[in-house]
């Protein structure tokens, strides 16, 4: 791993001359992939075989993940600044993800400002603990915290994360200042009701609940994956380094040409996180210009690094690395 040579503020300024966006990109990248997913989703209407609708159910939540980058790059600024026809196709995907605009800024924003700090990083993001707090911790608060980690609450994405974690915790917790969350939650249901009820069950879960649960519980991977990883490094409050947070803390996700395109090169997670308004498509460009981005902590979509990641439970100070619950003993 390459040891950051130059501090946060001048990384970050050799970061800037690619934090600009190429506009006709940014549209181009908006609109294709805004037609795809509403091509992919007819025809999944049309063509009444499961042969034919279980691939296109998957292309849909592909889209749908590339889509959400794009929504993720807008808020941002990355691309399409104060663009209101940007914003009049934007917001209503992300209210139909389940993704409340004021929430995920209020959230996203701060893991971007705290992430890897040793206490403090929780909000926006997966709360971690050491062995020390582990072992102070009640039995209902050593529950929540392996079922916020829980493979299963993160395949089950739908529900935990989107639905419980974006609309209903943030509404029940501040009501007046989160409001969007409770609209939100009323839409997503809303526009259940009445699929089921003008096109039945099987029209609502192959076009709507189907793809969604499934790029949800891909995006919640994504998002752990790339904080909870072997090589990840956590820091004490104190010591605390914006570059390091993002160079050692933020894994760089080796994927295909086919997934970096559906991820929106999200895999490049340790060069946005040195600087969020460089836009998706200019993420390797970055990487391959400036010297300590060039070899990152890693990971992969491969099952041995997916089950790798999903043993990481605690930060342990003492080793300097993640450990399993199982580790805690010895």
């Amino acid at each position: 791993m390459t040891t950051c040579a130059r501090s946060s503020k001048e990384l970050l300024d050799a970061s800037r001359q690619f934090a600009s966006e190429n506009r006709l990109r940014s549209w181009w990248a908006l609109l294709s992939t805004t037609a795809l997913l509403v091509i992919v989703e007819v025809a999944i209407v049309r063509f009444d075989t499961w042969a034919l609708r279980l691939p296109l159910m998957l292309l849909a939540s592909l889209t749908i993940i590339r889509e959400f980058t794009i929504v993720h790059d807008y808020y941002h600024g990355a691309i399409l600044r104060r663009s209101l026809a940007a914003r009049i196709i934007l917001y209503p995907f992300s209210v139909l993800l389940m993704t409340p605009p004021s929430i995920w800024r209020q959230t996203h924003n701060y893991h971007h400002a705290h992430t890897a700090k040793l206490v403090g990083s929780h909000v926006g993001s997966y709360v971690m603990v050491t062995p020390q707090l582990w072992a102070k911790m009640g039995s209902r608060e050593r529950f929540m915290y392996r079922a916020i980690r829980h493979p299963l609450t993160i395949a089950g994405g739908y529900f935990t994360v989107f639905m419980l974690g974006m609309c209903i915790s943030p509404f029940l917790r501040s009501p007046r200042r989160n409001w969007q969350a409770a609209f939100t939650l009323i839409v997503n249901w809303l526009v259940t009701a009445v699929l089921i009820a003008k096109f039945g069950f099987t029209i609502f879960f192959v076009t709507f609940f189907a793809p969604l649960s499934f790029a949800m519980a891909v995006g919640a991977y994504l998002f752990y994956a790339q904080h909870n990883f072997p090589d990840v490094h956590i820091q004490p409050r104190e010591s605390w380094s914006f570059s390091r947070a993002a160079t050692e803390s933020s894994s760089f996700m080796r994927m295909g040409p086919m997934m970096s395109y559906f991820t929106g090169n999200i895999g490049y997670h340790h060069v946005h996180h040195l600087n969020s308004q460089i836009p998706f498509y200019r993420l390797p460009e970055a990487m391959a210009a400036i010297e300590e981005l060039h070899d990152p902590p890693t990971t992969s979509l491969s099952p041995t690094s997916i089950a790798a990641c999903f043993r990481l439970k605690l930060w342990c100070p003492e080793r300097n690395r993640m450990i399993g619950f199982h580790e805690i003993a010895t």
